[in-house]
């Protein structure tokens, strides 16, 4: 009798959970809610956009911060609209003398160009302690004393919040802060090219604290009114308005500085790299590294609609559905910790993730190739509803020569040889096929697709490295390297020097074990030539130091886009940024005066016909001279389940996560289907327990003489 009243206990205890997820990672209040749930593997070193330069961080910082500027989300090419702004700048070009000069003058007359940019009125800051004020608009936090900043041990610390309207002056606040050298803004020693003022402004403040310039001057920015400032460059530079939209140029309360810059706040990690403070759509309401991260919707946010037109097929598409309605359409982003990819990717599957990319190890269980060469999801995705979205992206990852080298660098005929016979051998379209399962597109140019000047037309492939046969590319055979290795003195791969096969180095930045694969890959490309490749793997940081110095051979790098247009790659090879010789990002300190001088001009131009011409003269001087290995361009592969709306790939765009929409009930009800407790197991395992029980204690009653009852 005891055995059956537990087993019915059992029964009565497994029917009432199979209603719940068990598994769930979240709170089940937010079961219903609009979030949004993505993931962070690294903590974000900086969130102040004056030092922010990574892609962790504008994850982040892009959400909550507003430059003047950004890119529309839908239309391709990507074209920038206002953010902040109330229009497109109006924009003034001026001689020497000051004097306003008509938009047709010649580049050779303008000395100056004026950003003239006018923000919308109302725009209101995010909840912040920094802008509390009391009673008397006396601020509450600015003078705290040292028994006050001891009690605090995180922002949510200080209860009372205030705001202010958005003004020009958080602009020009923040254009002098990126100038500060204690701010250590990446972007600084660019600016003091363009910003007139800049380089003198930094050395006027040097000695004086960073919240101390609020009514210092520089000479190139000034607030012309409430709502609306100027910036004065030097020359002609029409790139840079795509800096505009970038987090350096967002607005910043002086405020946030006098708050922050408080005796004792950066030892407790209250701080602008911490705990931001923007308009933007997002604030950032928990800043737990160690688990997760939390993105809610700036209660003082201004009014701003989803776009109402797009590119071709974007209505079809479904992107066009929110035309019109308020952003953001989510309440709550929630961004966990996951340093392994194996359980983020079982978290997607059963829901608990709205978006995930492929690892290597998931990819054949999401990919399938087609017979044209294509990708399509597998039946098990396609079963869930998952969908695929591709993207080739702007940036490139490319095999660099240091051209300051004595056997691979320099502009002899011998070692222009020698790199176009390395680049024939390192097959790129293997390399892609073995460690990136496809996912990346053999590079022709310097110039990814998206980028003002690419062109993929059949005409414009590297002549060096691929043939066109049949209508389509084919990649040099190995024979035509080792006919290039002869005509530069190093048949069979032995150097005349030394009579012995040639010994190269290359230097990586990628030290670990999973790693090695990709080095060993690379020696056995030069192998085919007769060279001996030497692996010289270190951490990180010494790499860096090695390319800083110049102390690299040959080596692996990357870059991405900060804005859609050629003078943002090419500036990589002008011989004015090399890497050693002006500490610039030309990392292989590659010059050639016919290329520098059609960099300067091209740079400055307006887009078309005559500048895209010079774009293609640029591009072949590069596939002759072979100061790098062109590599490939990469491809994103994107998985998102069918509740994740407004979804579109934008290489430009940071702030996207106020256009995207989650349909909650939908997900609601497909976790449930997904994630049903198996208790059969279970139940089953406890009823042959019990009945293997049963005789046991038969046996012990016998044995003690107790009668049944």
């Amino acid at each position: 009798m005891h055995c059956c009243n537990a087993l019915l206990v059992l029964i009565i205890f497994l029917t009432a959970c199979t209603g719940s997820q068990l598994n769930n990672p979240y709170s089940d209040t937010e079961g219903s809610q609009s979030v949004l749930y993505q993931s962070f593997d690294e903590r974000p070193k900086h969130m102040d956009p004056a030092v922010s330069y990574s892609s962790n961080e504008y994850a982040f910082i892009a959400q909550i911060y507003e430059p003047p500027f950004q890119y529309h989300y839908l239309k391709r090419p990507y074209q920038l609209v206002p953010l902040a702004a109330s229009k497109m700048p109006e924009i003034r070009y001026l001689n020497a003398q000051g004097e306003t000069l008509p938009k047709t003058a010649p580049d050779s007359e303008i000395a100056f160009t004026d950003y003239i940019i006018d923000i919308k009125k109302g725009s209101y800051y995010q909840p912040h302690p920094a802008l509390a004020q009391d009673a008397r608009q006396h601020y509450s936090y600015h003078s705290l004393t040292t028994a006050e900043i001891a009690q605090a041990n995180k922002l949510s610390d200080f209860k009372n919040t205030g705001t202010r309207e958005l003004i020009a002056d958080d602009y020009v606040y923040q254009i002098k802060r990126l100038a500060h050298p204690k701010v250590q803004s990446p972007i600084a020693e660019i600016m003091k090219g363009y910003i007139v003022g800049f380089d003198e402004f930094a050395k006027q403040v040097s000695d004086k604290p960073k919240n101390a310039i609020k009514d210092m001057a520089m000479s190139g920015v000034a607030v012309l009114n409430a709502y609306q400032y100027r910036v004065r460059i030097k020359g002609k530079y029409p790139q840079f308005i795509f800096w505009l939209a970038m987090p350096f140029f967002s607005p910043m309360p002086w405020e946030a500085d006098v708050f922050y810059n408080q005796p004792g706040m950066a030892e407790k990690n209250i701080s602008l790299d911490w705990f931001p403070i923007g308009t933007g759509a997002y604030l950032l309401a928990e800043n737990n590294p160690n688990r997760r991260m939390i993105l809610l919707k700036n209660p003082n946010y201004h009014l701003e609609t989803y776009p109402s037109e797009g590119e071709p097929g974007d209505q079809q598409k479904g992107l066009l559905i929110d035309a019109g309605k308020s952003l953001p359409f989510i309440d709550k982003v929630v961004f966990m910790l996951e340093k392994e990819t194996i359980p983020y990717w079982t978290k997607f599957l059963q829901g608990y993730f709205d978006a995930s990319g492929i690892a290597s190890d998931s990819f054949d269980q999401a990919i399938q190739f087609t017979g044209s060469g294509g990708v399509a999801l597998t039946s098990s995705m396609l079963d869930k509803g998952i969908q695929l979205q591709t993207t080739v992206e702007t940036s490139i990852s490319y095999l660099g020569f240091n051209m300051l080298d004595a056997t691979v660098g320099g502009n002899s005929e011998q070692a222009r040889k020698l790199r176009q016979a390395i680049t024939i051998a390192v097959d790129y379209d293997e390399y892609i096929s073995i460690f990136m399962n496809g996912r990346g597109l053999p590079a022709q140019g310097f110039l990814p697709p998206g980028i003002v000047g690419y062109d993929d037309s059949p005409q414009s492939h590297n002549p060096y490295l691929y043939d066109w046969v049949d209508n389509k590319l084919q990649h040099k055979p190995i024979e035509a390297a080792k006919q290039l290795m002869t005509e530069a003195g190093y048949a069979n791969g032995i150097d005349p020097k030394t009579k012995q096969s040639m010994i190269l180095y290359f230097d990586t930045g990628l030290a670990s074990v999973d790693d090695r694969p990709r080095s060993t890959w690379y020696r056995k490309q030069l192998e085919k030539l007769g060279i001996k490749l030497v692996i010289r793997a270190t951490d990180y940081n010494r790499f860096q130091e090695k390319i800083r110095t110049g102390n690299a051979q040959i080596f692996t790098w990357g870059w991405n886009a900060d804005y859609p247009d050629p003078e943002n790659f090419f500036f990589l090879l002008y011989g004015g940024n090399g890497k050693v010789k002006f500490g610039g990002e030309n990392a292989v300190n590659y010059q050639n005066p016919v290329f520098d001088k059609l960099f300067e001009t091209m740079r400055n131009m307006d887009n078309g016909a005559q500048r895209y011409q010079i774009i293609q003269q640029m591009q072949e001087i590069l596939r002759h001279d072979a100061p790098l290995g062109f590599g490939f361009y990469p491809k994103k592969f994107s998985l998102f389940h069918s509740w994740y709306k407004n979804l579109k790939a934008n290489s430009m765009a940071n702030n996207e996560l106020k256009y995207l929409r989650i349909d909650s009930a939908s997900r609601a009800a497909k976790r449930q289907a997904w994630n049903q407790p198996i208790f059969w197991p279970l139940l089953l395992g406890g009823v042959l327990f019990i009945v293997l029980l049963i005789p046991a204690i038969y046996a012990y009653r016998r044995y003690t003489k107790e009668p049944l009852q």
